[in-house]
């Protein structure tokens, strides 16, 4: 047992961190200007998506964006219909971190963990947040190396494969696998990281993995329901718009998952990046077929959150 989780505690550990770094690095390059930003670009659903991919691209977390967004919609400062706009770009640029890690430059991550170290050591501001990034990926690159230790183990005990062949459908099975994953780990980066590796080392089908990665989408739904409780209607209203489109968007796409995997052998060789590209695909699919029904879709998560939420919270203070 401890072959296994020694090797995924660690790599998870250092993939998050890396995360982190990346995110306190890069914010602190933008300063205060994330928030003005969110207020200022998302007076149309377009621009509110191009906010939500620059924003979320800085902060390396969908989650965080969208837990931001309804920090500020429960503060009264954006409306919610501002924000479905904000999800859906969020949906994008979640996935930069996965189309970096499919460039396969592993082999720098030590020279870009000392790299980003000595740059954060210097005086000078600006090069202390682009050390602390450059220091992420490497971080982001040896945990990803480590958890890609596990594939050993795990084929030769075959526990893949005792978890996958009851399951049925290998596509839904991955889904399950993928939603319930990444509302463990609160990272879908992380998720599809482990994915890549995995198929990469042979141990999951690419039907599988993409079922994987879908599912991630539904898991990282979970940050911004907890983030929501005790919160008002509006900021409801938010969490409960990005399961939504989250879960239309796997359901949608779901029947589809051998044409997509076959798309994806077409546009790539490389098995890694084939499930980076999937992820890359999907998501902007999503997002752009949902792009003109903003509106008459906030109508209808207004409908399905009703007042009694707000009249519940404030009874409960009481």
């Amino acid at each position: 047992m401890k072959e296994v989780l020694i090797p995924f505690a660690t790599g998870l550990a250092v993939f998050l961190f890396g995360m982190q770094l990346i995110r306190i690095g890069l914010k602190s390059l933008a300063g205060d200007r994330l928030e003005p930003l969110l207020l200022r670009f998302t007076r149309t659903p377009t621009r509110g998506m191009f906010t939500g991919l620059l924003i979320t691209s800085f902060l390396q977390s969908s989650s965080a964006v969208t837990v931001l967004s309804i920090g500020l919609v429960d503060a009264g400062i954006l409306a919610f219909p501002q924000t479905i706009g904000i999800i859906l770009g969020t949906n994008i640029g979640t996935t930069i971190t996965t189309e970096i890690l499919a460039l396969n430059i592993e082999d720098f991550a030590v020279p870009m963990l000392l790299a980003g170290g000595l740059m954060h050591l210097l005086p000078w501001k600006g090069l202390k947040g682009t050390g602390l990034a450059v220091a992420g990926f490497g971080c982001i690159f040896l945990g990803m190396e480590a958890m890609q230790w596990l594939s050993i183990p795990l084929k030769e005990r075959g526990w893949i494969t005792w978890i996958l062949e009851p399951g049925g459908d290998p596509v839904w099975t991955g889904i399950a696998a993928g939603a319930l994953l990444t509302a463990v780990i609160q990272s879908s980066s992380a998720t599809v990281a482990m994915t890549m590796g995995f198929y990469a080392s042979g141990l999951l089908s690419l039907p599988v993995a993409i079922g994987i990665v879908l599912g991630s989408n539904v898991g990282t739904c979970v940050t911004g329901l907890i983030a929501a409780i005790g919160t008002g209607r509006a900021a409801k209203q938010v969490a409960v718009a990005h399961l939504i489109l989250n879960i239309a968007g796997v359901l949608l796409f779901a029947p589809i998952t051998l044409w997509i995997a076959d798309v994806a052998r077409l546009l790539e060789s490389d098995l890694a990046a084939q499930v980076a590209h999937v992820q890359t695909l999907f998501n902007i699919a999503c997002s752009l077929l949902a792009l003109p029904f903003v509106r008459p879709f906030a109508q209808l998560v207004t409908t399905l959150v009703p007042d009694g939420v707000i009249i519940w919270r404030i009874s409960r203070k009481k």
